[in-house]
């Protein structure tokens, strides 16, 4: 009796046994695998493509651009690509995007344009200023007694630039030397202010936005619309 009731315990045991590692197996097979995701590789071509969008995007982006058409624009370079007709001339075209530029800056630097204005404004009370027809502004520190430029001389000077913060953005000065160039190849406000000075003089100069570098500005340290201030010293005429 003992032997067949150990012999029936241990069938239980290895019944009950075999049971737990198919219900092992079981649940096993019901987990399913994790999916292995493979990005699909770019071509030349689609690696030029996306570069293209990227780098014009980004330079529309710098000059205040927020959106586009895009459908109109892949239409257009497909019509370009493909010789269909094209909507507008390159004249038109170059029209249109300037004028829409203009726009957008004209909004973005609104705030700098009337600083500026507001600026001149208040320093054209100053007695010590002259402010002449084309609106040019000038303080004279120190007037010498040699003869004046014409627009056509070359003149060596020295100079200092800022904006009417204070920020500073270029100086001769600082480089140690003067510097010699054409009167008819800078911005208005030299041409007209350096008329003013005899050889050996220095003027302070306010020049409005439209006598400096107008809506577009120069480089990172003039921004578009930017009221400038220059010390000007007059050394001689003549290369």
């Amino acid at each position: 009796m003992i032997q067949k009731a150990l012999l029936t315990i241990g069938i239980t045991a290895f019944v009950l046994s075999a049971n737990a590692q198919t219900a092992k197996k079981t649940t096993a097979k019901k987990i399913a695998p994790i999916a292995k995701t493979t990005v699909k590789p770019m071509t030349q071509l689609d690696s030029a493509s996306y570069s293209f969008g990227m780098k014009i995007a980004q330079g529309l982006k710098s000059d205040g651009v927020t959106s586009l058409n895009y459908d109109l624009i892949k239409q257009a370079m497909h019509d370009v690509f493909t010789d269909q007709t094209l909507v507008v001339n390159d004249e038109l075209a170059g029209k249109t995007i300037g004028q829409f530029l203009q726009k957008i800056s004209k909004a973005k630097y609104a705030v700098a344009e009337e600083a500026g204005k507001k600026f001149l404004e208040d320093n054209k009370k100053n007695p010590k200023i002259t402010t002449t027809a084309s609106g040019l502004q000038y303080e004279v520190i120190t007037m010498g007694t040699g003869v004046k430029p014409a627009d056509t001389d070359t003149v060596t000077v020295h100079y200092k630039g800022s904006l009417v913060d204070g920020k500073q953005f270029d100086s001769s000065y600082d480089r140690g030397e003067p510097i010699s160039l054409p009167l008819n190849g800078v911005i208005p406000g030299w041409t007209e202010g350096v008329q003013l000075m005899p050889v050996g003089s220095k003027f302070r100069f306010y020049i409005p936005y439209q006598l400096g570098y107008g809506e577009r500005g120069a480089g990172q340290d003039i921004p578009p619309f930017s009221t400038l201030v220059f010390d000007i010293e007059l050394m001689k005429i003549g290369s």
